[in-house]
């Protein structure tokens, strides 16, 4: 999947001491990184991974949907 349209939302963890990347449409996908940057590059990685993973399990990919919603 080229250039998936998830949400990536990134923070900075003082625990871990560095940046991470959560995508919260795809259950448990996550990175990090040394640097914001490097956060986002890996997170993007990792969600093409996540949906390589899911296919071959047969399970369904979520559509992005661009923006979410918080209540």
């Amino acid at each position: 999947m080229d250039n998936p349209k998830y949400e990536i939302i990134i923070y900075w963890s003082q625990t871990d001491e560095a940046f991470i990347a959560e995508i919260p449409e795809l259950p448990g996908c996550m990175a990090d990184g040394q640097t914001y940057r490097e956060a986002l590059e890996n997170a993007e990685i990792i969600i093409n991974e996540w949906i390589e993973t899911a296919l071959e399990l047969g399970r369904t990919i979520p559509e992005p949907k661009g923006k979410l919603i918080y209540a």
